[in-house]
């Protein structure tokens, strides 16, 4: 297991170093001169040349590179003063470090997204189960034609409609707002529910569908069939052998679908006004702050793949021959 975790990380080492070198080659090589979206409209060229010495901007590409990879791990020094470690440097737009404004705005996002899939798992997952195990019944049909509906629906569709009706006609909930859960547990998750629910409707659709073929499939294994002429119950059959198996394609979907939980939480985030990383971004990108856009980018990618490699070593304690390959 050891010697499988390593060489994950290890690849995603690898997977970074190369998403950082595009990324910087698309934000501050291919462009004509960066140092103009910092300099602003009246820009002058005594002002520009100021800002190319103060960002490094007038050093080779391969030289930037270095610079803004070592200031990651060791800190650089600024014309706005020192930026410790991991520095992103300092953001066009309002001067702020980029690191301490990605790191204000993270739980809010991370909030969204682990409630989120907390939802459409635990939703997901049991209504595709309860169909599987009622198959050809009618609340398999209910659910299996519930998730064909739900799969089609928006985000930005759904989310202004839940508004109108249960916060502003119906009054059943507050204005969706992020609440530190440090400081008030309730507030937290009555301020987020109502995103949790919207960002989770796609998904619920997909993994209601997917868990519930899974597990058919499984049923109809030769382990599982074993089991069932040994004359155990249909219960240990169906949660002992069927559902365990069941679970490693789902979990291999959940590892990939996370980029797409990220663009569902940025999307929900615009939607409901929550200050998170999602935001940020289209803020950022708006603004041209590339400095901004470029760490939210690399904060976003690193986690994610850290995150697959979590989702990696749940497979392979499920499945002992994935750490194999």
């Amino acid at each position: 297991m050891l010697r499988f975790l390593i060489r994950r990380f290890l690849g995603a080492l690898v997977i970074l170093l190369v998403i950082s070198a595009v990324t910087f080659f698309l934000f501050f090589a291919a462009p004509r001169d960066p140092a103009l979206l910092s300099c602003g409209k009246n820009c002058t060229p005594d002002a520009l040349a100021i800002i190319h010495k103060n960002l490094g901007l007038d050093k080779p590409i391969p030289v930037q590179y270095w610079e803004f990879m070592s200031g990651i791990v060791t800190g650089r020094d600024f014309a706005q003063g020192p930026c410790p470690a991991p520095c992103f440097g300092y953001s066009f737009a309002t001067g702020d470090p980029v690191w301490d404004t990605i790191v204000d705005r993270f739980p809010t996002t991370i909030s969204l997204a682990v409630g989120g899939a907390a939802v459409f798992l635990f939703v997901g997952l049991g209504t595709g189960m309860l169909a599987a195990r009622k198959q050809g019944k009618a609340i398999d049909k209910v659910f299996s034609s519930a998730s064909l509906v739900l799969s089609s629906m928006q985000i930005y569709f759904v989310g202004p409609i839940v508004l109108a009706l249960l916060v502003y006609n119906l009054g059943w909930f507050g204005q969706p707002k992020y609440v530190p859960i440090t400081e008030d547990p309730g507030g937290w998750f009555l301020g987020l529910i109502i995103p949790w629910c919207v960002l989770s409707i796609i998904f619920t659709a997909q993994y209601t569908r997917m868990s519930r073929s899974s597990m058919i499939e499984q049923l109809q294994e030769e382990h599982v069939r074993t089991a069932r002429a040994k004359g155990m119950s249909s219960r240990t059959v169906f949660f002992r052998y069927a559902w365990r198996g069941s679970l490693i394609p789902i979990i291999t979907i959940f590892g990939i679908d996370l980029g797409s939980l990220f663009g569902g939480a940025m999307i929900t985030e615009k939607t409901f006004a929550l200050p998170g990383l999602g935001t940020l971004a289209v803020n950022s990108v708006v603004n041209t702050d590339l400095p901004m856009v470029m760490g939210v980018m690399l904060f976003a990618a690193t986690f994610i793949v850290l995150f697959n490699i979590i989702v990696d070593a749940c497979y392979a304690f499920i499945d002992p021959r994935v750490r194999l390959s």
